[in-house]
């Protein structure tokens, strides 16, 4: 049986004004990674170091940034690239050890996967699932255009405490747990909005979870507001049922935080993104005659000119709300006394505005933004311990050459920024599924993100069949049963919001 590990108090942290004091420069040539030559044994890069030996970059010796690059007798068939940042002597060897695991023993990611398409029978699984544990049934009404509404005819409210449940049914491999651990998880559902953004408060909220948020204004506030709760994994991406006992501990150290990024597809709910963040968006999208404003196509899409001049992005302003957006989830997470927290590129896929030509600017600024933070407030975090970030790598060109992507990107900016804050940093091309349940089951409180839409409505378009992440997140954990509105009471309850 896996026990909790002792938490440090969590704190109540206060909200510094969102600008970045930081002088260095935000926008970098995108460099190719090299790999590293050697890998060296953790008591040689110790010794190193007491010896007072210089390195290449931050913890070069720690590095395997291309599995290509790795030496013969450690490049197996597990490989994947991973790259660490920020270990040093100070390091516990506790989390060394856990740093040094999860970069060699997990099976790679398959990116191919059962889950890489529709996700047609995951999707009928977790609708099986609900219609004979809760009485699940869609009500031919919508949330949001797109979104079915649906109802439970067997809330958990009116079932038996001690009453099991299984995914997705009753057999020797299913995950069983019982009503009033849902209850508890339930009940861990928070909300942490940053008190600095203007029309934030617990109206707006209230209004904004049941997908109520308007055209604008109040999407684009939705980008700094955190939702946090205990959220067990049921399966990994694999698609294979992860078979849990009820005296296994392990699901409860697992949270899961849904934010919503900021959004360069050009979508009329995120409006404002575009409006605020480009400063010459005029000439960049077709706009409506009558109103100035972006033209809408299909219901919902804006549509660049078929020629149009370099998109110009502020900077500066979106480098400061990328820095306020990484602030309050890391303070939530904290708060909330998570110890690893499982980072993903939010916002640095089809939302990066690759269409229009700024993807690269984009996943710059964004790693930028948490490195920023890592670097120069780490002092307020009690209970983080480390961050990894699972980016995938998936962009290659058809004859098979690697492209730049979101794992590089981060790479070069913690690299040629020489990082070595307190928080040791990992980034691995894994996917977080993976990263979170081996942390899990090493008896660690960690939290994995989930990139929402701006709706505020938990796992958004799960039914239709063409999942993105957030979806995918909907069908292999409890996402559903703790942080959707139609089901969790807590979500639209006052009380479980707070202001940082």
């Amino acid at each position: 049986m896996h026990h909790q590990p002792k938490l440090a108090a969590s704190v109540s942290i206060g909200n510094p004004a969102c600008e970045s004091r930081d002088q260095e420069r935000t926008s970098r040539r995108m460099n190719r990674v090299a790999g590293s030559a050697t890998v060296l044994d953790k008591d040689d890069i110790v010794a190193a170091r007491l010896r007072g030996a210089r390195s290449s970059g931050p913890d070069a010796s720690l590095h395997s940034s291309d599995t290509d690059n790795l030496p013969a007798q450690i490049r197996t068939p597990k490989s994947y690239a991973s790259e660490i940042f920020g270990v040093d002597r100070s390091t516990s060897e506790e989390l060394r050890t856990l740093l040094k695991y999860l970069r060699r023993q997990l099976p790679p990611m398959d990116k191919q996967g059962p889950m890489s398409g529709k996700c047609i029978p995951e999707t009928d699984q977790m609708e099986d699932f609900l219609k004979r544990n809760f009485g699940f049934y869609n009500n031919g009404q919508y949330i949001v255009s797109g979104v079915r509404a649906f109802e439970l005819r067997k809330p958990l409210s009116k079932m038996e405490s001690n009453a099991r449940i299984y995914f997705p049914h009753e057999h020797r491999g299913s995950f069983t747990m019982t009503v009033s651990e849902i209850r508890r998880w339930q009940n861990s559902f928070a909300v942490y909005a940053d008190k600095s953004i203007s029309g934030t408060d617990k109206v707006f909220l209230y209004k904004a979870l049941q997908g109520k948020s308007k055209d604008g204004d109040e999407a684009f506030r939705m980008k700094f507001v955190v939702r946090i709760s205990d959220c067990p994994i049921l399966m990994k991406f694999d698609a294979k049922i992860l078979p849990r006992s009820l005296d296994e501990y392990w699901p409860n150290n697992i949270k899961l935080v849904s934010v919503t990024g900021i959004d360069f597809a050009g979508r009329q709910h995120d409006a404002k993104d575009i409006t605020t963040y480009i400063t010459n968006w005029e000439k960049v999208f077709e706009l409506d005659r009558t109103t100035g404003m972006p033209a809408v196509f299909h219901g919902r899409d804006f549509r660049p000119l078929k020629r149009h001049p370099p998109v110009v992005l502020d900077e500066q302003r979106l480098v400061n709300d990328l820095i306020c957006m990484v602030r309050t989830r890391l303070r939530a997470c904290d708060i909330e006394g998570v110890q690893i927290v499982v980072e993903t590129g939010i916002g640095l896929g089809v939302f990066a505005g690759k269409h229009i030509g700024i993807d690269g600017q984009v996943r710059m600024l964004s790693a930028y933004a948490v490195r920023y933070v890592l670097q120069n407030e780490w002092s307020v975090y009690k209970n983080i311990r480390a961050i990894v970030f699972a980016l995938p790598i998936f962009s290659r060109t058809l004859d098979g050459h690697q492209l730049p992507d979101t794992y590089h990107d981060f790479v070069n900016e913690f690299r040629e920024s020489k990082y070595r804050g307190p928080i040791p940093v990992l980034i691995a091309d894994q996917d977080m599924h993976e990263l979170t349940i081996a942390i899990a089951l090493q008896g660690f409180r960690v939290s994995q993100l989930n990139p929402a839409d701006s709706h505020g409505v938990f796992g958004e378009y799960w039914q239709n069949h063409g999942p993105a992440v957030e979806e995918k997140l909907a069908l292999t954990t409890v996402g559903l049963l703790v942080q959707h509105h139609l089901i969790n009471p807590s979500v639209l309850d006052h009380s479980k919001y707070h202001f940082i």
